[in-house]
């Protein structure tokens, strides 16, 4: 289902991009990031995604946690 998301997502106006790790124990944090607020709220409001969301909380999520916060910049190095 991630993958589907993801390919979802990417298909979405104001779609930025995605970052998604996941440990050996499981534990996990995907971040998505969009254009703007409207964006997120039509990505919110995808049938298919509130289909997924439902899914996670009756099959595989016992939690989760949603954070919405707004980039203000970004830097990095890469050798």
């Amino acid at each position: 289902m991630g993958t589907e998301m993801e390919r979802l997502a990417r298909e979405q106006p104001g779609f930025l991009g995605l970052e998604s790790v996941r440990g050996a124990d499981g534990f996990g944090i995907t971040n998505s990031y969009w254009a703007d607020e409207a964006s997120i709220a039509a990505w919110k409001s995808d049938v298919r995604h509130l289909t997924a969301q439902r899914l996670g909380r009756e099959r595989w999520y016992e939690d989760y946690q949603v954070r919405v916060g707004r980039i203000e910049r970004q830097y990095g190095f890469e050798r």
